[in-house]
């Protein structure tokens, strides 16, 4: 495979930035067009005079759903870090023992490296190798290695991978993937509110069609256009939470890179995780788009392709191992 033609790790990085921001701002869109459609069709409300031109007036449901979402983000990122942290039983690392001393150490260089606060350092009771980042922000940052990574990993590789979750940290991935699961949580929950208003009433909007107050077929493909975002609300929004946790991975992995300047070491400890067999058990299905890899060894992330896409949380690590390879021949160059 000729590796010149993978990007240079800073161009990787300028896109991944790129791409995220519009899977971002997809969310933010999908969001906006429930709230609208329950404004139109169950309050009877327009406020763009799109559908009925005589009901331009105050969007109240997208106001309510925008601020659930806000409260939802916001809770999620007071409590969000400690709630992982206690789902996969962590616990501080003990400054004393010998056996996490490198650990220690390479947490240390890795925040001189970045310029960041020193993140607090739990340990994950599983002997399946893992890691991941949490928190709000750099200064409320905690990163969790589990034993087996402690234990499978040599020095550098195990610098690759905290470097790995620095970046995390420092491109405020933290931050950005709380707020999705939140989001994420927030749409789940105004989709189901709505469907049980649908069905147990049609609201205003339903009585203004009914006497040709809107505006024919647009009105009915718009509503049939939100009915169905209604109903696969949760769906579209777990697979762009899936997307933005997948462009977040390349970007850690080539800020990682640039940290370390030794993207080799990362993309042997990949190789030496992804040859463990066993899921980390100890990482719930909620936190596994926080890991280095999928915690529960879901075949949609060992693939390329279309579906894999759409349902993998994280991208193939070959893939990543082949781009990591890259950077070490540009860096080389």
């Amino acid at each position: 495979m000729d590796v010149t033609k993978f990007p240079n790790i800073y161009e990787q990085q300028k896109r991944n930035r790129r791409q995220t921001m519009i899977i971002m701002a997809a969310f933010v869109l999908f969001f906006g067009f429930l709230g609208y459609g329950f404004d139109v069709f169950f309050l009877g409300i327009d406020p763009f005079g799109l559908v009925y031109q005589d009901a331009v007036g105050l969007p109240l449901g997208t106001i309510v759903a925008l601020i659930a979402g806000a409260l939802f983000a916001s809770w999620g990122l007071q409590s969000g870090a400690v709630a992982v942290l206690n789902s996969s039983q962590a616990y501080p690392v003990p400054d004393n023992d010998p056996k996490y001393r490198t650990v220690i150490n390479v947490v240390d260089e890795m925040t001189i490296a970045s310029g960041l606060p020193r993140p607090k350092i739990f340990i994950v009771p599983d002997p399946d190798p893992n890691a991941f980042a949490t928190g709000k922000d750099p200064q409320h940052s905690y990163i969790a290695v589990t034993e087996g990574l402690v234990e499978k990993l040599n020095r550098e590789e195990l610098q690759g991978v905290i470097a790995h979750e620095m970046s995390h940290v420092k491109n405020y991935d933290i931050r950005t993937m709380t707020i999705v699961a939140a989001l994420v949580g927030a749409i789940f929950l105004l989709s189901d509110a709505a469907r049980r208003m649908m069905w147990f009433g049609g609201g205003r909007g339903g009585r203004r069609t009914s006497r040709g107050g809107g505006s024919g077929p647009i009105a009915a493909i718009l509503l049939v256009v939100w009915l169905i975002a209604l109903v696969l609300a949760p769906l579209i929004s777990q697979l762009l939470a899936m997307a933005v946790s997948r462009q977040r991975e390349y970007l850690a992995d080539a800020s990682g890179a640039e940290l370390t300047r030794n993207p080799l070491a990362l993309a042997d400890a990949l190789e030496k995780i992804e040859s463990s067999s066993e899921p980390t058990r100890a990482i719930k299905q909620g936190s596994a788009h926080l890991c280095i890899v999928d915690p529960l060894g879901r075949k949609a992330n060992l693939k390329e392709g279309f579906f894999a896409d759409i349902f993998a949380t994280h991208p193939p690590i070959s893939k990543r191992i082949t781009l990591l390879r890259a950077m070490a021949y540009s860096f080389k160059s």
